[in-house]
């Protein structure tokens, strides 16, 4: 049986491969060692599409929508099963940001602190 660990809504870390997982269908992404984002479908969209202009933009050059031409909106999905799993907003041309590094060998640790807890607390009961 697999060690996973949850890490956020859509991700887990398998301890026992040290790969990145969906937490909805159990799909590898890859190495926790790398950027999970590696082994996700990513959609480029322009940012208006979500924060639609507040003004005619026929009319007005500034609309309250963001501009394209300063911000690209990322959205990162699971190949297995299409949940989205993180929305960027990025200047056009910024690399893909690596925003979770993970400890797996403090989380090997903890996991089993938390094992030998239990095991204790149920000796006891």
């Amino acid at each position: 049986m697999a060690t996973i660990e949850r890490i956020t809504e859509t991700l887990d870390v398998d301890l026992d491969t040290e790969t990145w997982r969906c937490s909805r269908c159990g799909r590898e992404h890859g190495s926790a060692h790398e950027n999970y984002k590696r082994g996700l479908v990513v959609h480029r969209r322009d940012p208006a599409e979500v924060h639609r202009p507040l003004v005619d933009p026929e009319a007005y050059e500034y609309t309250f929508a963001p501009d394209a031409a300063w911000c690209q909106m990322l959205e990162w999905y699971c190949p297995g099963c299409a949940v989205m799993v993180e929305v960027e907003y990025l200047p056009p041309g910024h690399p893909i940001t690596h925003d979770i590094e993970l400890d797996l060998d403090w989380l090997r640790r903890r996991r089993a602190a938390a094992a030998t807890t239990d095991q204790h607390e149920e000796a006891q009961a």
